[in-house]
This record gives C-alpha cells, sequence and structure tokens, in this order.
C-alpha cells in the first residue's frame, strides 16, 4: 500500500473577502474530490483572503498511480482555475506493508 500525502497553497488573486475565497476554495474541493477520489481539506490560512492551503491524501497499491493522480490534480488546477496560482506543493509517498 502507497499513500500519497500533499499540500497545495493557492494564490487567489480575484478574491476580496473570506466568502469569495470559500466560494473558490470549495468549488476545488469539491471537483477534486469527485474527479479523483481523494480526500482533501482546507488546511491551513483559513483566515486569509487570497491564500488557501490544501491538503490531500490518495490511496493507490502502486506509487505511479500516486504520483500520475498528483500531477494530474496539479493540471486539473491550472486547467480549470487559471485565475488560481499554486504558490507551493509538496507531495511526499509513503510506502506501507
Amino acid at each position: 500500500m502507497n499513500t500519497g500525502i500533499g499540500i497545495i497553497k493557492l494564490h487567489i488573486p480575484e478574491s476580496q473577502s473570506l466568502k469569495e475565497k470559500r466560494q473558490v476554495v470549495k468549488s476545488v474541493i469539491a471537483k477534486l474530490q469527485n474527479r479523483f477520489n481523494i480526500s482533501i481539506a482546507e488546511v491551513a490560512d483559513n483566515d486569509l483572503w487570497q491564500v488557501a492551503t490544501l491538503g490531500i491524501s490518495c490511496v493507490s497499491n502502486n506509487d505511479k498511480v500516486v504520483d500520475e493522480t498528483f500531477t494530474k490534480i496539479i493540471n486539473f488546477i491550472q486547467s480549470n482555475y487559471p485565475e488560481l496560482e499554486i504558490v507551493n506543493q509538496e507531495i511526499e509517498i509513503l510506502h506501507g506493508p
């Protein structure tokens, strides 16, 4: 079993309030969950209007699948949300028994 754990930090330049940020983040989270069958949540920067940090996890029996899933997630965000900027991304794959 292989588990991928990732953090994606997004800049939302057009957001002018926490309400606007929540709408964008909620949309991103819902679409990623439905498309990639991952666990995802906003894990930091909850009080900042223009920054969102998402925590993502993915489990598979193959680390290549986990790596490909995270690559597809990044590409999906860039393609479907051109107004968002990915500031930072960190991915770690844990190998289990």
